[in-house]
């Protein structure tokens, strides 16, 4: 029966598509550690106090890159250079979603429509990465290879999610909570497509290294494109809404180390 245990399963039993999947992974997250090692040195001055958040952020994600290609030495391989079709970080940005990559390697420093940009495209993907951590979480917390660092990366995704919640509100009760709410609907918008479009992109190389029939392709890009159309009739609404996070101040202390991974 496929399920996405059973498919994640083959994935993870093969060294060619473990290597996939683990080099995507690597360099989409060491992506968002430049990013927001990059924004929180351009921080207005009127958002100073943001800045030691976005740099536990940013390091988090470049721990999470490191625990992905800690997961490949253990198994003796070596990163793959990741096909452009499957760069979800850079496709959502070629998208016109959070900061341009030219606005951030400049020196002048960010305005506070840029942060606001910033959380949201944050509020947006971090959804996506928890849901996909628990998707995970689910079915491979106790396994022997993967489960301590499902577990967690699992973690530090809901502290980003809860950090967008309450940094957006506080935004939004100063006054800027229309403008906030066109970023979250245009972000999310985007990101589902490009979501899409990545999802296909990385089954379509699994399925020419595993061997996959014509019938099961076939079957899970069915599945992607139903996701899709939930997503775009309705379900991007999950990731617009603002509720204050149980998990206060969720990044207001440094990040955690990782010495058995790193």
């Amino acid at each position: 029966m496929l399920s996405a245990k059973s498919l994640f399963q083959e994935i993870l039993d093969h060294d060619q598509s473990f290597r996939l999947f683990c080099s995507i992974a690597a360099s989409g997250e060491a992506q968002g550690g430049w990013e927001n090692a990059r924004i929180a040195a351009l921080v207005p001055a009127s958002e100073r106090a943001l800045a030691p958040k976005i740099t536990r952020h940013g390091a988090d994600e470049d721990k999470h890159g490191r625990i992905f290609n800690a997961l490949l030495r253990k198994r003796g391989l070596e990163p793959v250079e990741v096909p452009p079709e499957t760069d979800y970080t850079m496709l959502l940005e070629k998208q016109g979603i959070g900061l341009a990559h030219e606005k951030l390697k400049a020196d002048r420093p960010l305005t506070v429509r840029d942060i606001i940009t910033y959380l949201a495209h944050s509020r947006v993907t971090e959804q996506r990465a928890a849901e996909q951590m628990m998707m995970l979480g689910k079915h491979f917390t106790d396994h022997p290879v993967l489960g301590r660092a499902v577990r967690m990366i699992s973690q530090d995704e809901d502290n980003h999610l809860a950090y967008t919640h309450e940094e957006l509100l506080r935004l939004a009760a100063a006054g800027h909570g229309r403008e906030i709410q066109h970023v979250l609907r245009v972000s999310a918008l985007a990101e589902i497509r490009v979501y899409r479009d990545v999802s296909l992109a990385v089954m379509a190389h699994m399925g020419r290294i595993l061997g996959w029939s014509r019938p099961k392709a076939a079957l899970l890009a069915f599945g992607i494109h139903a996701v899709y159309g939930y997503e775009r009739l309705g379900g991007w609404r999950r990731m617009v809404s603002l509720r204050m996070p149980e998990r206060r101040d969720a990044l207001g202390g440094p990040a955690t180390s990782t010495p058995e991974f790193a």
